[in-house]
């Protein structure tokens, strides 16, 4: 055996062994988690208002949604609008570009916490909203902005320049090309980078302590607090009165980020095949 081939072969193995460990480490987590929180999920977990006997998540559901739809309602257009800059209108290779793509990739390694701190420093004080879903949204819209611009631009640069180049032989104009030929070929990978969005805002904790606040009802109005399914699991979980419930939570919350992530990459099938 050469020594190319004996290199390959030790190659294959460890590349096997990485993937083997890391499916192994996916389903031990699902099955704890399922082992752990299905036998505890009761009707009582689902009732509207949440006390102290019931610990209901029915709240904090409703509250993950609302907050997941206005975060990307903020995020989503500055995240695409971006990216539409960044690919179409601006040099690739200039100063304001690579400045933008630097400050974005900071932004993405910046912990979670941090992004808690401002949000209660700036929305939750400096603002006056207090602990809020409209202060947690904002929070959460910063922390996934560079998430949708980075995959935004990236499916935009795929997009074949022929395509381009067609629009333009046509007559077509700038923004048309973009909003008729860019956009809608590269809608299979900016929905996916809003589903990796999605998830994180479901599974955030950190960040909305700070800035939404840890309130178990159901918000009124967006300037209330509330918590999320994350939230709520933590805060059952530390007051250590509720063991089995944050079980329970914890397979609820798996189920829907599963559900989440079938239903966007649907979507995003469909989208990149239109």
């Amino acid at each position: 055996m050469s020594r190319n081939n004996f290199f390959e072969r030790v190659m294959g193995f460890v590349v096997w062994g990485a993937a083997l460990i890391t499916i192994s480490a996916l389903v031990f987590i699902v099955c704890f988690i399922l082992f752990k929180g299905v036998p505890h999920i009761t009707p009582s977990i689902f009732e509207w208002e949440y006390t102290s006997e019931n610990a209901s998540l029915t709240p904090a559901m409703i509250s993950t949604v609302v907050m997941t739809v206005l975060s990307l309602a903020i995020a989503v257009p500055l995240g695409v609008g971006a990216a539409i800059y960044l690919a179409e209108y601006a040099n690739r290779n200039g100063a304001a570009a690579k400045i933008a793509r630097v400050t974005a990739e900071t932004l993405a390694g910046i912990p979670s916490i941090i992004y808690g701190l401002f949000g209660m420093l700036f929305f939750v004080t400096f603002l006056g909203w207090g602990f809020s879903l409209l202060a947690g949204a904002f929070t959460l819209a910063i922390m996934i902005l560079p998430l949708i611009i980075r995959s935004a631009e990236e499916a935009l640069k795929a997009v074949p320049d022929a395509y381009r180049e067609g629009a333009f032989g046509l007559g077509a104009g700038k923004l048309r090309m973009v909003l008729r030929i860019a956009l809608p070929s590269a809608m299979g990978g900016i929905f996916a980078g809003v589903a990796l969005a999605i998830g994180r805002i479901v599974g955030e904790t950190a960040a909305l302590i700070y800035a939404s606040g840890t309130v178990a009802q159901i918000p009124e109005t967006p300037m209330e607090s509330a918590r999320t399914l994350s939230v709520h699991m933590y805060a059952l979980s530390s007051e250590g009165l509720h063991i089995n419930e944050g079980y329970a939570t914890a397979a609820v919350l798996l189920a829907i980020v599963i559900l989440i992530n079938a239903i966007s990459e649907y979507i995003a099938k469909r989208a990149g095949s239109v």
